[in-house]
């Protein structure tokens, strides 16, 4: 009964905090982001429809969105570097700032041609992170465009790519596991040179013969709360029966929790919840 109604309350105060915000949804990416960095090398493109960034052997380039987020769902659709990517990252992820800040995150490491990118995610709270998963894909990333999204409620962290869910990452604030819920973030994205560590633990270098290297952006869309925001429009529990503020209640049904355990079986290539070696003393408390 007591665990019933500390939930209670919890949800109750995280209520509270959203109400008063609006609720972003996708727009022209020029709308949304500003390119913060490389000189050029970033473009928003097709009447706002299209951002690209670029690498070369001078520097990589990046954005950011022009809105912080406190909790929703997050959708971006990117093309990768196609051929030898070797040394790159292609970094999406949210984050806020300082020390003690939280983050998202998704990174694609690159490989040489014909070799499969790595997916990299994380988990920050309260500025600590080492919560690595890694994955391959199922589809050639760099073909076409997929969806990658972000679901970020105060009960979870779902990591999907086109529809499918490759990672949860629960709150286990009941085990003192911090959890990201208090610090608005942003979505921030860049494309840079890591050949120190990105291929092979930094094994394989960059080719920059193939240089520039290009990656795309398309379909941005947030159902998302945005604080301070003007906006009438409500993002609390309350309205979860909304299409548009269903994910701040939103779990994974059996369907999806069957899709997930497909992924992690077959695709999953580093799990920090399974690495001995790293956690000799033993494994993380978030680790359940």
């Amino acid at each position: 009964m007591t665990s019933f109604s500390s939930s209670k309350l919890v949800l109750l105060v995280i209520c509270v905090m959203v109400c008063a915000f609006g609720i972003a949804i996708g727009g022209k990416l020029d709308q949304e982001f500003d390119i913060t960095w490389g000189e050029g090398r970033a473009k928003i493109l097709n009447n706002g429809d299209l951002l690209t960034l670029s690498l070369d052997k001078i520097s990589g380039s990046g954005f950011q969105s022009k809105n912080e987020y406190l909790f929703g769902k997050i959708d971006m659709q990117l093309k990768l570097v196609p051929g030898n990517s070797a040394g790159t990252v292609t970094a999406y992820y949210l984050s806020s700032q300082g020390p003690t800040h939280d983050e998202i995150d998704f990174e694609f490491l690159g490989n040489l041609s014909g070799d499969p990118y790595t997916l990299h995610t994380n988990v920050f709270s309260q500025g600590k992170g080492n919560r690595e998963q890694q994955f391959h894909l199922w589809f050639d990333p760099t073909a076409d465009f997929h969806t990658y999204s972000i679901l970020w409620n105060p009960q979870r962290i779902i990591f999907y790519v086109d529809g499918t869910p490759i990672r949860e990452y629960k709150n286990s604030e009941s085990i003192g596991v911090s959890y990201p819920k208090n610090q608005p973030m942003r979505i921030y994205s860049s494309l840079w040179n890591a050949d120190d560590w990105a291929t092979r633990g930094g094994l394989v270098k960059t080719d920059w013969s193939q240089a520039p290297f290009s990656a795309s952006y398309k379909n941005f869309n947030a159902n998302a709360c945005i604080p301070n925001s003007p906006s009438s429009s409500s993002c609390s529990s309350n309205s979860a029966t909304s299409t548009s503020s269903s994910w701040l209640n939103e779990e994974l049904d059996n369907t999806s929790q069957e899709r997930l355990k497909w992924v992690q079986k077959n695709y999953m290539v580093y799990n920090y919840c399974t690495d001995s070696k790293r956690f000799p003393q033993g494994f993380p408390a978030d680790c359940v």
